[in-house]
């Protein structure tokens, strides 16, 4: 199956310039960083400055190019499989994460919760709608075990 190239829209701007200095999730992050939207998509920012947070996708650049279909969760000591975790080394390395806007300037986003490396390659900003994104789980796997 063909599949689209992605290409990278922006660069995500943090403090954190080692893997091990990231925190674990966006959540548990009280870090302030930017987004750099490229000047040829900023105008796709247009009302996003209406939206109190946003999901970004990105590529972990830095990621072992080794794929591990068992991997210990950060916050667990036992394996478990890859894709039932947020783990980095993923046939895909793509990441995720929801951070607050604090404010739009121009084609600069300046946001609260980075979790991720400086220099990260955005690939997409979707606006976070509660309606659409929250959810009440019944089971949470692994993760039970740990909480």
């Amino acid at each position: 199956m063909s599949l689209p190239i992605l290409k990278a829209i922006g660069i995500i701007h943090s403090p954190y310039q080692q893997p091990q200095d990231t925190p674990i999730q966006s959540s548990r992050s009280t870090a302030e960083g930017w987004v750099e939207v490229f000047p040829e998509y900023a105008e796709g920012l247009e009302g996003i400055e209406g939206f109190s947070h946003l999901i970004l996708l990105y590529v972990w650049h830095r990621a072992p190019s080794e794929v591990c279909l068992k991997v210990k969760p950060f916050l667990a000591d036992f394996e478990t499989g890859l894709f039932a975790t947020r783990f980095p080394c993923r046939p895909n390395p793509i990441g995720i994460s929801v951070v607050r806007l604090l404010e739009r300037q121009g084609n600069r986003l300046h946001i609260h919760g980075v979790d991720v490396l400086d220099g990260t390659p955005l690939v997409d900003i979707k606006p976070y709608v509660p309606e659409f994104d929250v959810f009440s789980p019944e089971r949470v796997g692994w993760y039970e075990q740990v909480k």
